[in-house]
């Protein structure tokens, strides 16, 4: 694989609460001791399902994703990337308690940056946020904003609201001003169904049905009227898939030509609205079984700048070298690895030139 990608899906893993009680003040540190909740982890996904980690990146007797020379061997060095984007997901979001919350997001944060960020020049990092405060939330942005090293907002694809609505505009206002992308990545607070039918009984099902909240959060924020508000603002899918893509804006599309008049600050198709302002990572690519037919789903997406590299390490969604499903010609793999994560990140632009 050519050097010089930037992977834009990597997961360091929090080991434990008792991590990020360093990290918080004194009185927080006090409170998760009292209760008892300094050897819980929050972690937001089955750390030993079997697609926590591929069985060569394995670590024994490690959580996946807690090892800083597990990531440089595996992701950095192994696709020859010259820049990672952490996502680290953790339970912020789901707390109940918007104060902690808060605290929680914070510590998280001043974590990746000291054992992460600090340690390998090669990493960036999204803020994490808690969207359930959103003073706090918008706080925090500006807080972090001030390191370059952070480059996005991640908010989570499964919460308990579709992000359109206007109680997360401040969060889209602070990560504008402060010209941050906003990324929603898989994930879940778990207080609503998985599924329209109700819960699941596996977790292949959970897995499988992700697609599904993403193309609800698109249509959210279309038709919320979130791109109108923010002009400038940028969404990025994270393990969202993407094959799924030419289905759904077609669909997008014949039901606001018949409906449109509900929203009339929609004045495009929303198809085009989401080629121009939404962006999805490579990974997990949900392949055709043949080159021809992944050549075909990339001609009906429309874009060529929509896809970004990414490698989902430590999660096991590919087995080998090469993350690429086959049919990507060397020209898009070549904008898929470096230009349009560029476009998308322009903070990263003075790093990579």
């Amino acid at each position: 694989m050519q050097s010089g990608a930037i992977d834009c899906d990597i997961h360091p893993s929090v080991p434990s609460m008792a991590a990020l009680t360093p990290f918080m003040e004194p009185y927080w540190r006090e409170q998760v001791a009292v209760r008892g909740i300094d050897g819980l982890d929050l972690s937001s996904y089955p750390t030993h399902a079997p697609d926590a980690v591929r069985a060569d990146w394995r670590i024994a007797g490690q959580k996946p994703g807690t090892h800083l020379e597990g990531l440089r061997r595996n992701a950095l060095d192994g696709f020859g990337s010259c820049l990672a984007i952490c996502n680290v997901l953790y339970g912020a979001p789901a707390l109940f308690n918007r104060h902690f919350a808060t605290v929680l997001a914070r510590a998280t944060n001043d974590w990746l940056a000291a054992e992460w960020l600090d340690r390998e020049p090669r990493l960036r990092g999204s803020i994490t946020v808690a969207p359930q405060d959103p003073a706090g939330a918008v706080a925090e942005i500006e807080r972090r904003a001030a390191d370059g090293r952070f480059v996005q907002v991640m908010l989570l694809a499964s919460g308990d609201a579709p992000l359109g609505q206007p109680a997360f505009w401040p969060i889209y206002e602070a990560a504008e001003r402060c010209k941050l992308p906003v990324g929603v990545h898989a994930g879940s607070t778990y207080r609503h169904a998985s599924t329209g039918n109700g819960w699941p009984s596996y977790h292949l099902e959970d897995v499988a049905v992700r697609a599904q909240a993403f193309q609800g959060q698109l249509l959210s924020l279309v038709h919320e009227g979130v791109f109108t508000k923010f002009p400038t603002l940028r969404f990025i899918m994270i393990e969202a898939g993407f094959t799924w893509l030419p289905n759904f804006l077609w669909r997008a599309n014949r039901t606001w030509r018949g409906v449109r008049a509900e929203v009339p600050w929609v004045d495009r198709p929303p198809a085009e609205l989401i080629r121009e302002r939404v962006r999805f990572t490579l990974q997990p690519g949900d392949a055709p079984p043949d080159a021809a037919g992944m050549e075909r789903v990339l001609d009906q997406i429309g874009s060529e700048d929509m896809l970004l590299f990414s490698t989902d390490w430590p999660h096991w969604q590919f087995d080998g070298d090469d993350p690429f499903p086959a049919g990507f010609s060397p020209a898009r793999r070549r904008r898929v690895m470096l230009d349009n994560p560029l476009a998308t990140y322009p903070s990263l632009q003075q790093v990579t030139a």
